[in-house]
């Protein structure tokens, strides 16, 4: 306990704004970028030739189950490094 001539600070705790990230399902996927897969935990980067409509598809993914993808950024070249810090201030775990 401090002494009544002593001087006391104190801080205050801010709550950090977090960003809420976009899941779309793999069927949905319109934009170009880095997109995690929930379940798996790969990392996907899909640029925006791999989304022209007619093309033959870049990326295709075959599966029983449902895919859900969490988008983490508009750059599908983002560094490895800045994909698993994003995930992990979502707490998303990565297979990457």
């Amino acid at each position: 306990m401090p002494r009544p001539s002593e001087e006391v600070t104190t801080q205050s705790v801010h709550a950090a704004r977090r960003s809420v990230l976009l899941e779309v399902a793999w069927e949905s996927v319109q934009q170009p970028g880095a997109y995690v897969e929930r379940g798996s935990d790969d990392l996907y980067r899909i640029p925006k030739e791999g989304l022209v409509p007619g093309a033959s598809p870049a990326i295709v993914k075959e599966s029983r189950g449902a895919s859900v993808l969490v988008k983490l950024s508009d750059d599908p070249f983002l560094t490895t490094f800045k994909a698993r810090l994003l995930c992990a201030q979502h707490n998303i775990e990565t297979n990457f």
